[in-house]
């Protein structure tokens, strides 16, 4: 059995090109995961959809700066534990961010830096660091130290 990797946004994705830019990373992630990307209104309601003891990675320009190399240790381990380990959730707020709620839910918050990034974009960042860490974790070229 895959790991089961969800991607919890809040808004909707409008834009063709991105789009476009996710539809492609969904495919290239069908090898090392089961994905799903589940959209909501409010993050009160993505925050519902969270299964108890899911790993959840909240994406916040407060978060951690980490390297795709230790991005991909994380997912490694989840993955080792995916016999009977917890779900993992990447879950990106709107436009208005997370909110303490979802900051304090989080097992680690991660920043893409410190400047602020579009949501609609960040959803897209975060599924190419997905694939990344997969390709990382199991040695396979595409990333570059």
């Amino acid at each position: 059995m895959a790991l089961k990797i969800t991607v919890a946004v809040v808004g909707r994705l409008k834009e063709e090109y991105l789009r476009a830019a996710e539809d492609e990373y969904r495919k290239r992630l069908r090898p090392y995961c089961s994905l799903e990307v589940v959209e909501h209104k409010t993050i009160e309601a993505l925050l519902d959809a969270v299964p108890a003891g899911a790993h959840v990675y909240a994406f916040d320009e407060r978060g951690e700066l980490l390297a795709s190399n230790e991005l991909a240790k994380d997912v490694l381990a989840a993955e080792e534990m995916k016999g009977g380990g917890a779900p993992v959730w990447f879950v990106i707020g709107g436009a208005d961010g997370l909110g303490d709620a979802a900051r304090k839910r989080a097992r680690r918050l991660v920043a893409f830096g410190r400047l602020t990034i579009a949501h609609r974009l960040v959803r897209v960042l975060v599924m190419e660091q997905l694939y990344r860490a997969f390709k990382i974790a199991r040695g396979e070229p595409y990333h570059r130290d």
